[in-house]
């Protein structure tokens, strides 16, 4: 007789990145790479990204295997169409690849913090394959101004969504 296990073991996968973690600019614009964030990064992962002006007034990380996955998705744009082609132009605007240091901090250049204005506290928010870089004042005062249309937002994004059934 074959002995069934007692427990299945539990695999999780998990959907992607998530957390808030909030960091200080140094004078030289540095900041720590939250170790809770980089343990979220599989291996090959946690030392190069690719650096970007967001969709909001933010900067957005992302692990250089994620950008180059968008990349090349972009890459089968048309780019005959003039919206195709602002669209490609307005993502790549100021990418700039960047690593963590030996001290496990990633150097903000100055042309992107003045871009999005970034002060000493800052926010990083993780989320599905990227991280956004907000200056802390702005991205709470988002958070506000938004959190009342939530409900609403809530209803048109997930509302159509029958998980599966």
């Amino acid at each position: 007789m074959v002995k069934k296990p007692l427990f299945l073991p539990i695999i999780s996968v998990m959907a992607g990145l998530v957390g808030e973690f909030e960091v200080r600019l140094d004078s030289k614009g540095r900041f720590l790479f939250p170790s809770g964030l980089r343990k979220q990064l599989p291996v090959s992962s946690q030392r190069d990204f690719m650096l970007n002006k967001g969709f909001e007034d933010c900067l957005t990380l992302y692990p250089l295997p994620d950008w180059e996955r968008i990349s090349d998705k972009l890459s089968k744009m048309n780019l005959f169409k003039p919206k195709n082609r602002m669209f490609y132009r307005l993502f790549h605007q100021g990418a700039k690849q960047i690593s963590l240091d030996n001290a496990a901090r990633i150097l903000v250049p100055v042309t992107h913090m003045l871009r999005v204005g970034l002060d000493q506290d800052v926010m990083l928010i993780a989320y599905n394959d990227r991280i956004e870089i907000w200056d802390k004042a702005k991205y709470f005062e988002m958070i506000e101004d938004n959190m009342t249309d939530f409900a609403d937002l809530a209803d048109e994004v997930m509302g159509d969504i029958n998980d599966g059934e």
